[in-house]
Order: C-alpha cells, then structure tokens, then sequence
C-alpha cells in the first residue's frame, strides 16, 4: 500500500496508530475538551504519519507538509474566535513563520544537513508551540536537534550509522514539540 506516494505497510501502520494513540491521549490530558483541542489532535495525527514515513523513507511528504498550513491554521483561528483571544493566534502564525524561515536559512546553509521536507515541516510545528508561548518554540526546536544529536551519537555507538549517513530529522523534531508540549503542561498544572 502506499500513502502519499510513499511505500505504508501493514508494520508501519500499527507504529503509526500507536504513536497516534499516545499522542491523541496526551492532548487530551493537556488541554482537555478545550477549543483547541482539534488542533492538537490534527497535529498529532500528522506527527503520526509523518514520524513513521520519514523513518522508513527519510522523506516527509509534500501533501502533508504543506497541506499543514492552512488547516492548522484554520484550526487556531476557529480556537481564538470561540476563546475571544487574538494574541494566541497572531503569535502562532508569527512563530510558524518565523521557525520556516530559520529552517530555510539552516537548509540554505547545509542543503546535505536539513532537507526541504523538515523546513516545510517546521513552519507549522512553529504555529502549534507558537500558540502556547514563544518559549516552547524555542525549547521544542531545541529540543528536536538535541534528540537528533543523541540518536545520532547512538546509532553511531551501535554501528548502524556512520559519520556519513542520513539520519531523518523529522521524527527529532516531532518528539523535540511533543515533549514540549507535555512539558507546558506540566508546569500550567
């Protein structure tokens, strides 16, 4: 089977489902049955497919990287007007921009060390941490090249990668968000 243009097994798919379980169950632990809600649950479902194709492909797809703007978007939009709240929004979409552009630069510096596909991912991981404050933007980022480093250097220890090889980065930069995220929630609790 294939998912968006990419080779989808059957192992593949349970790994996706269960991620998604996890993250679906921390959305709801951290925001609860909120108007923000669906957007953390779209993200997640996102997260889901594409942590598990990046992993199998070292690819992250243009059908779900981009079509993560305007739904994310729309999805913090509906959750301000019904919370009455501006800024949240206005610094989401700030954020998102601001992370893509960062990850442009980055990718324009070292096409070989950060791929289009994470720079199109990081402009709406930018608006999901962006709505929770300017500083879980900076601690998720951080965060996903900390976790890629430690892959990385373990994949390294291991003997399943060389100095050379192609790590994705993706699934980094998810988990570096999620835990991020959880994290927020901890400290609000």
């Amino acid at each position: 089977m294939h998912w968006f243009g990419e080779p989808f097994d059957r192992r593949m798919m349970i790994t996706a489902t269960l991620i998604l379980a996890c993250l679906w169950l921390a959305c709801l632990w951290r925001f609860g049955l909120d108007w923000i809600l669906p957007a953390y649950l779209y993200f997640a479902a996102l997260s889901s497919l594409l942590a598990v194709i990046d992993l199998a492909s070292k690819r992250l797809p243009n059908p779900l990287t981009l079509s993560a703007y305007p739904i994310t978007a729309a999805l913090l939009a509906v959750a301000a007007m019904a919370e009455g709240a501006r800024q949240p929004i206005v610094r989401a979409v700030v954020s998102g921009a601001v992370l893509l552009l960062v990850f442009l630069v980055l990718h324009l510096i070292s096409p070989a060390g950060m791929g289009l596909g994470d720079v199109k991912l990081a402009g709406s991981m930018g608006m999901v941490l962006g709505w929770i404050s300017p500083a879980a933007v900076l601690w998720g980022t951080a965060a996903g090249f900390v976790i890629a480093a430690a892959v990385s250097l373990a994949l390294l220890a291991i003997g399943r990668a060389t100095r050379k090889s192609d790590v994705p980065f993706g699934p980094s930069m998810l988990a570096g968000a999620w835990i991020t995220i959880a994290a927020t929630g901890l400290l609000a609790a």
